[in-house]
């Protein structure tokens, strides 16, 4: 084959691999608290923190926890379980699917609900909220939905889930637009 054939060949194949699209992952709420603690940037990171979301990781060190998981037959503890971890982590808190500023132990994060942020973290961070879009931010989801893949019947403390009734409780203003 001719150095021109190779280059036919490789050529297209380089820029495939160097435009994909990289998998989006769960990059944690550091950068988020920097902008929505309060002010222009809205107070949804000060409502998430005093949440039970904030607190859904630690919730599987608690003794109640470690009852259920022994009366599943679970191996693992339950703050080590894959079972536990898909609805008490954001992104079920995986090697795969997490960037080096996630951390498990922030439990359930905007991230749930607004989408993986390393498409987007950085032109959201500048305050354009459509280019935001576009990279992969979600608003929300207004109508429950997206709740119920951990609010349902095969969580081990389901109780019946109101949707308006939860949504009062964590509900965050948008931001003031720049």
């Amino acid at each position: 084959m001719t150095l021109k054939g190779i280059v036919v060949l490789v050529f297209p194949a380089m820029l495939l691999i160097q435009t994909a699209p990289a998998q989006e992952k769960y990059s944690g709420t550091k950068l988020c608290a920097s902008c929505h603690k309060g002010g222009k940037g809205g107070t949804a990171y000060t409502l998430w923190s005093a949440s039970r979301h904030a607190k859904a990781f630690e919730t599987l060190k608690s003794e109640g926890a470690k009852k259920i998981a022994k009366e599943r037959g679970m191996q693992e503890a339950p703050h080590e379980s894959a079972a536990c971890l898909e609805c008490h982590v954001t992104g079920g808190g995986t090697a795969s699917n997490i960037t080096a500023s996630f951390k498990k132990e922030e439990g359930v994060t905007c991230e749930a609900c607004h989408g993986p942020s390393s498409g987007y973290k950085m032109v959201h961070a500048k305050g354009d909220v459509e280019k935001s879009k576009a990279a992969g931010l979600i608003e929300g989801d207004t109508s429950g939905k997206s709740c119920l893949v951990c609010h349902n019947e095969k969580s081990p403390t389901y109780k019946s889930f109101n949707f308006e009734e939860r949504w009062a409780r964590i509900k965050h203003a948008l931001p003031e637009s720049k």
